[in-house]
């Protein structure tokens, strides 16, 4: 094709190929010769192209149908026919997936509905009940340490006695007062609004008599009418200053001689229950029997109590027993724990975190002494020991003295990770409990509930390595390692429930999932 042409609308059209034989312009007979200098002069032949112009095809256009063609059409039966089919199957779908979807809802397991709980059913307790061996300058100095304590994921803080009491001389008591020995009333404020801003509730111990042998001083006193009013202004003045609730010992003396003031003095401080701010009583008690610790808790009607019940506890099958009567008759949202300072539990070797495991596992409230976090218990066997604030700059001369800031630090580390899982694991706040093994030796425990994720507490009490059988169908084969008071066992790895070992003072955490 002729590469010259640059009309758009022109189409070259091949006459003769290379090759093909010259062909003549006119025929023999036309008898008209060719003019001179023509082209065709030359004998009449021509090669060459001939250039034509051929109109491009327009495209053709798509109206549709006419409104008139398509009233036309969609009135024939067909179509009608079709259209109610296509109607039928998009209702017939939709009531379909409905009908699925309410299926599954139905199907599926139903949630089982949430205990009500109040602020101190939450998490633990934390107890300073001498302020001065807490802080160096008492009250005043106990403010610094709010900080501190709010790490540990504590939902409360029950305080002293504080109250100016000398020993066993009732006619100087001075329920309303601040001890002198510990501060002063500013110092007191100051607290409470570190606290309040931290959301710590704070409970004030008043207990009269605390630096004597009889903490109501006698049965006279506890009978007199005065001291009715006493206790009940000291109530009223104690809660407008900001406090959330009372701790009370000698408990088992105000129900035997004087259960009266004792429910005066209940329903005092409930009067000042808001929705925001419910107030707590709490009974402390020297009972240790567990019937008797029972049947004290039904008689008084205090929000916690505490006892000696696991003070004197040595083996696991003793420790089961203790656990499952108290829980025998009482909802476990009333069940207090606590480890007296000298208790057979916080033995040595690496006990200090197996009482924290047990008390932070059990159905209840765990309440704990200040100290209980750094191991301080196990380490000095006085019956109230100095408080240790570990810092950057201090013991750093001694390597001894290193090692044991170290263990600290560990045994802190440890109170904080269980503190946190049992403020926010339903399992581990308000689930249901199981026993599942015990011996002289050892103890195993199922903390479940609903569909929540389960925990399993094992322990070994004895000083020899035992094998603790876990074959129940509430427990799989296997469970994963969360937390081990023992370097042995390392956190994440899987166990084998079937023959689980366990060192000797060993405590060990593990979780599994729901299985329906």
């Amino acid at each position: 094709m002729s590469t010259d042409a640059t009309e758009v609308d022109m189409k070259e059209v091949e006459l003769n190929e290379l090759e093909q034989e010259k062909q003549p312009m006119t025929g023999a007979g036309d008898g008209v010769a060719g003019e001179a200098g023509s082209p065709t002069s030359a004998g009449g032949e021509k090669n060459g192209c001939v250039k034509v112009k051929v109109p491009e095809e327009a495209e053709p256009k798509f109206t549709g149908l006419s409104k008139e063609e398509l009233l036309k059409v969609a009135g024939t039966p067909a179509w009608v026919r079709t259209r109610w089919a296509l109607l039928l199957l998009f209702w017939l779908g939709w009531v379909g997936m409905l009908a699925g979807a309410i299926a599954i809802i139905v199907q599926a397991p139903r949630c089982q509905p949430l205990p009500p709980l109040s602020w101190w059913n939450e998490g633990p307790l934390y107890t300073v009940d001498d302020v001065e061996a807490f802080s160096e300058t008492g009250l005043k100095g106990a403010d610094a340490h709010i900080d501190s304590v709010n790490q540990l994921k504590v939902k409360g803080l029950v305080l002293g006695p504080i109250h100016h009491a000398p020993a066993d001389q009732e006619k100087v008591l001075q329920l309303q007062e601040v001890s002198r020995t510990l501060g002063y009333m500013e110092d007191l404020d100051t607290l409470l609004e570190k606290a309040k801003k931290k959301n710590i509730p704070v409970v004030l111990d008043l207990t009269p008599n605390y630096n004597g042998d009889n903490p109501w001083y006698s049965e006279a006193f506890l009978k007199h009418p005065n001291t009715q009013d006493m206790m009940k202004a000291a109530v009223e003045f104690w809660l407008q200053k900001g406090i959330s609730g009372f701790q009370l010992r000698g408990l088992e003396q105000l129900v035997e001689t004087a259960p009266t003031l004792l429910q005066n003095l209940i329903n005092k401080t409930k009067e000042n229950d808001t929705e925001t701010d419910e107030k707590i009583v709490i009974g402390v008690t020297r009972k240790h029997v567990p019937s008797e610790v029972r049947a004290l808790q039904n008689q008084s009607g205090v929000d916690l109590l505490l006892s000696k019940v696991l003070d004197g506890v040595d083996s696991g099958t003793e420790l089961a027993s203790v656990v499952q009567t108290l829980l025998a008759e009482q909802n476990q949202t009333r069940l207090g724990w606590s480890l007296g300072r000298n208790s057979t539990l916080r033995g040595a070797g690496g006990s200090e975190t197996l009482a924290q495991l047990l008390l932070l596992t059990l159905p209840g409230t765990p309440v704990l002494y200040y100290g209980d976090e750094i191991g301080l218990y196990s380490m000095n066997s006085s019956s109230s020991s100095k408080m240790v604030w570990d810092n950057e700059t201090t013991e750093a001369d001694s390597e001894d003295l290193k090692t044991q800031r170290t263990r600290r630090q560990s045994v802190r580390s440890v109170f904080k990770e269980l503190s946190d899982l049992r403020g926010k694991e339903r399992s581990l706040k308000h689930g249901d409990f199981y026993s599942l093994h015990s011996s002289r030796e050892a103890w195993a425990f199922l903390r479940q509930w609903d569909q929540s994720e389960r925990f399993l507490v094992a322990l070994n009490l004895g000083q020899q390595e035992v094998i603790i059988p876990l074959k129940d169908p509430r427990v799989p084969a296997q469970a994963t390692l969360l937390l081990s008071t023992q370097p042995g066992h390392k956190p994440g790895h899987s166990l084998s429930l079937d023959q689980l070992k366990l060192q000797p003072r060993e405590a060990v955490l593990l979780k599994f999932p729901y299985s329906p």
